[in-house]
């Protein structure tokens, strides 16, 4: 019983009058913060002048500026493989699945040896090797120059250079 009196007491008006003072003094000191918003930005209205310039949907207009740049690329792609000619034996491998394991001279030219697995071929400048119409252009002690012909991304044909180096014969009684 003594606890429901003590809670009954707690609830009392007097506590409840000083409450009421402090928020109204409270309430009287706090003056709320505004903020100005910025007056709008002018709005100036673009005028389209359709009769001055040209017309971006035009199809016509469209198919001419295509032909003329077709016209141009045919004009200045020159380089086309031969595909005509004769395929040779190393044309149908990989170039990165061929390598040198030496030169030697016959008749006065110079010729690389190259291996392609298990097999060796001789080969000279002028013959061909790789899938991407790779022209044998310089043989040197340590390296096979060769000019591929490859198309890119737009389709057009261009010329790459690559080359095949000596392969160095690892040292007998080593392990791999």
């Amino acid at each position: 019983m003594l606890a429901i009196a003590a809670a009954v007491a707690g609830c009392a008006p007097s506590n409840e009058a000083e409450l009421r003072q402090w928020m109204a003094e409270v309430r009287q000191q706090v003056r709320p913060v505004t903020q100005t918003v910025p007056a709008p930005k002018e709005f100036v209205p673009f005028s389209y002048e359709s009769r001055n310039l040209i017309d971006p949907f035009d199809a016509q207009k469209v198919l001419m500026a295509v032909s003329r740049q077709q016209q141009v690329r045919a004009s200045a792609s020159t380089i086309r493989p031969d595909l005509e000619r004769r395929r040779e034996v190393l044309e149908g491998i990989p170039l990165d699945q061929i390598k040198m394991v030496g030169t030697m001279r016959q008749n006065n030219v110079d010729v690389a040896l190259l291996s392609t697995g298990g097999a060796t071929h001789m080969v000279r400048v002028g013959n061909y090797v790789g899938q991407n119409f790779g022209l044998i252009t310089r043989i040197t002690e340590t390296e096979v120059q060769i000019k591929e012909i490859v198309q890119d991304a737009a389709g057009e044909w261009v010329e790459r250079l690559a080359k095949l180096e000596l392969q160095e014969a690892a040292p007998t009684g080593s392990k791999r």
